[in-house]
C-alpha cells in the first residue's frame, strides 16, 4: 500500500474520525492538536457551543462504530421553542412525526469519545500541544516551530483558520473566500432547578427571536441549557456597546425578560466568556495534488444557524473514506475526485446556514413564514415522492447540499406563488408534479 503512514492535522471532531476511518483500512496515523488532551485538562468555558447532531453525522459515527455509546448522551429536541416578547411560547416541530428530531450533544463529549475510539485502533497516535505553524507542500515538512516533520500525505482538520488552507491556496492558486457575518456570539447558561431539573422543556431547541439579533438554548445531560446570544459586533445594540452590568441587565429586560428570569449568573457569565467571531469559508479546490487535502472547516467553514458544522464535516469524512476505497490508496485520485465532486456541497450548505440565521433571528414569527411552514409540511404529506421540505432534506437525509439548495429554491418559489395568487389544490398538484422530479 503506498504511503502506508499519513498525517492529520487538528484532533477536534473531524480528525479523529477521520483517522478513525483511515486506521480501519490498516493505515498508520499521526494527528497533531495545537491543545492539551482535554480529557486531561478541562477545557476554557465559554467555547463550547452545543452541537445539534443529525443524521449525516449520525451516520458517519455509526460507520465507524461510536454511534452506540454517544446516543446515550444526546438529546432529542423535536422543534423550535419560539419565545416572543410577552413570554408566551409556541412550538415549531422539525418535521411530519417523532423520528424527525436532531439531537443535543455535548462537544467536548463527543471529541473525547471521538478521539479515545480513534486510539483503540492502534493505528493512531495523537500528539497534543503540537500547534502547526506553517506547511511547505514542496519538502512536505509540517513546521511546529521548535521542530519540524515530513508527511508523505497529510489531510487538514485543522478549522477555518487552517495553515494547511493557505499552503494549498499559495501552491495552487486556489480560490479562497472568508466571509465574516457581522454578528458575533457569547455563551451563556440557564442553570437547573433546585431540585435539579430543567427549567424549560427540555426537548426542544429554544429561540427568542428578535429581528437582528436573537438567543437560543440546547439542554444538556446535566439539566442545564447552553445559552448562546448572538447579536451584531458594532452598532447601537451590539457587543460593541454592551459590556457593562447595566447594559447587560437593559438587555435582557427589554428582548429576553422570560430568560433573564432563568440566568442567575447572568452578568457574570456575559463578562468572563469570550466573543466569538462567525465566518464563512469557500474554497476551491480542497487538495494539492495527492499530498494535501481539506476536510470540515478549513474547507467549507459555516455559521452554526443550521446545525450543520460537526455533521457537514463528519459527511466529509464518509464520503472521503468511500473514495480511498474507490481509489485503493491512489491519494491524486482520491483527492481530485473528493475535490471535485464535494465543494459544491460545501458551498450550498454555508449559504443556507446564513440564510438560515435570518429564518431564526426573524423570520419565525413572520405570519407569512408560519402559513408557509404549514403548507410544507402539508405537501410532504400529500406528495412524499416529490416534496421534502429544505429544513428536512438537511436534516433529516442524505441528499447532496447542493441539490437541496437548488430544489429547496425551486419549492420556495412554488409555495409563495401559491400564498400569494391563492392558487387551488389541482392547480397546486399540477405545478408540483411538474416542476419536481420524483426523489430518489
Amino acid at each position: 500500500m503506498k504511503n502506508k503512514k499519513i498525517h492529520i492535522i487538528g484532533a477536534g471532531l473531524a480528525g479523529p474520525l477521520m483517522a478513525t476511518y483511515l486506521a480501519k483500512r490498516g493505515y498508520l496515523v499521526e494527528m497533531y492538536e495545537r491543545r492539551s488532551d482535554m480529557r486531561k485538562v478541562s477545557q476554557s468555558a465559554g467555547r463550547s457551543i452545543n452541537l445539534a447532531l443529525s443524521v449525516r453525522g449520525i451516520q458517519a459515527l455509526r460507520e465507524v462504530g461510536l454511534y452506540d455509546k454517544i446516543k446515550p448522551i444526546t438529546i432529542p429536541m423535536k422543534g423550535r421553542m419560539i419565545h416572543d416578547l410577552d413570554g408566551k411560547t409556541h412550538i415549531q416541530p422539525y418535521g411530519q412525526h417523532d423520528k424527525e428530531v436532531i439531537y443535543s450533544v455535548s462537544r467536548a463529549e463527543l471529541n473525547m469519545g471521538l478521539m479515545t475510539l480513534a486510539e483503540e485502533t492502534k493505528n493512531v497516535k495523537i500528539f497534543f500541544n503540537h500547534k502547526v505553524e506553517s506547511v511547505d507542500l514542496t519538502k512536505n515538512i509540517l513546521d511546529f516551530g521548535k521542530k519540524q516533520t515530513h508527511f508523505g500525505t497529510v489531510i487538514g482538520c485543522d478549522g477555518s483558520t487552517s495553515p494547511l488552507r493557505e499552503a494549498i491556496i499559495e501552491k495552487s492558486n486556489a480560490n479562497f473566500v472568508k466571509k465574516p457575518l457581522g454578528h458575533s456570539y457569547k455563551e451563556l447558561v440557564i442553570p437547573p432547578s433546585d431540585s435539579n431539573d430543567f427549567l424549560i422543556e427540555p426537548n426542544a431547541l429554544h429561540i427568542w427571536p428578535r429581528g437582528d439579533f436573537m438567543l437560543i438554548a440546547l439542554p444538556n445531560m446535566d439539566k442545564t441549557f447552553t445559552c448562546t446570544l448572538f447579536l451584531p459586533t458594532t452598532g447601537e445594540i451590539s457587543f460593541e456597546t454592551i459590556y457593562e452590568s447595566s447594559t447587560i441587565i437593559d438587555l435582557f429586560q427589554n428582548y429576553f425578560p422570560d430568560a433573564l428570569e432563568l440566568m442567575s449568573t447572568l452578568v457574570e457569565d456575559f463578562q468572563s466568556n469570550p466573543i466569538g467571531n462567525l465566518a464563512s469559508v469557500y474554497c476551491k479546490p480542497w487538495h494539492y495534488k495527492g499530498k494535501a487535502l481539506l476536510v470540515g472547516d478549513a474547507a467549507h467553514a459555516v455559521v452554526p444557524f443550521f446545525g450543520q458544522g460537526m455533521n457537514a464535516s463528519f459527511q466529509d469524512c464518509s464520503v472521503l473514506n468511500n473514495f480511498i476505497e474507490k481509489h485503493n490508496g491512489n491519494w491524486e485520485k482520491t483527492f481530485e475526485e473528493f475535490s471535485s465532486s464535494h465543494v459544491e456541497n460545501g458551498h450550498a450548505i454555508a449559504d443556507m446556514a446564513i440564510e438560515n440565521y435570518i429564518e431564526m433571528r426573524d423570520s419565525v414569527n413572520d405570519e407569512f413564514y408560519r402559513k408557509r411552514r404549514k403548507l410544507e409540511l402539508e405537501l410532504e404529506r400529500q406528495f412524499p415522492d416529490c416534496f421534502i421540505p429544505r429544513y428536512s432534506m438537511v436534516s433529516f437525509h442524505q441528499i447532496p447540499y447542493a441539490d437541496v439548495y437548488c430544489r429547496g429554491q425551486i419549492q420556495l418559489d412554488l409555495m409563495n406563488k401559491y400564498l400569494i395568487e391563492n392558487l387551488t389544490k389541482q392547480q397546486l398538484h399540477s405545478n408540483i408534479t411538474e416542476k419536481l422530479v420524483p426523489l430518489k
